[in-house]
């Protein structure tokens, strides 16, 4: 986004240098001037205490007389990558398709 910012900046010329379209850029920094969008250098990732069990408990075998199972309905993973997207995934969601969205984001 300091990129695009800068006197005289192009975004298209940027969008393109990273592999991004010239639209979304344009409606990312709409976002990061209303403070929606953080720049990622101004948060910081917080820590958060993890507790290790040393037992696990086995899951249930399922009885052969339930039938097949089915996925839960209205299921959904939220991802925020500060200061680059949030994105949400739900139940059903192409996984090549999202598999793409989140490799663009890694460049």
């Amino acid at each position: 986004m300091r990129l695009t910012m800068e006197p005289g900046a192009s975004v298209a010329e940027i969008a393109r240098a990273h592999g991004v379209n010239a639209n979304q850029v344009f409606k990312w920094r709409l976002l990061f001037k209303r403070g929606q969008l953080v720049d990622g250098a101004s948060r910081r990732a917080a820590l958060l205490p993890v507790t290790i069990s040393a037992q696990v408990e086995a899951a249930p075998e399922p009885s052969e007389e339930a039938g097949p199972r089915q996925a839960p309905s209205g299921g959904a993973i939220h991802i925020e990558l500060a200061g680059r997207a949030n994105i949400s995934v739900e139940s059903g969601a192409d996984a090549a398709l999202l598999r793409c969205v989140l490799e663009s984001l890694r460049k």
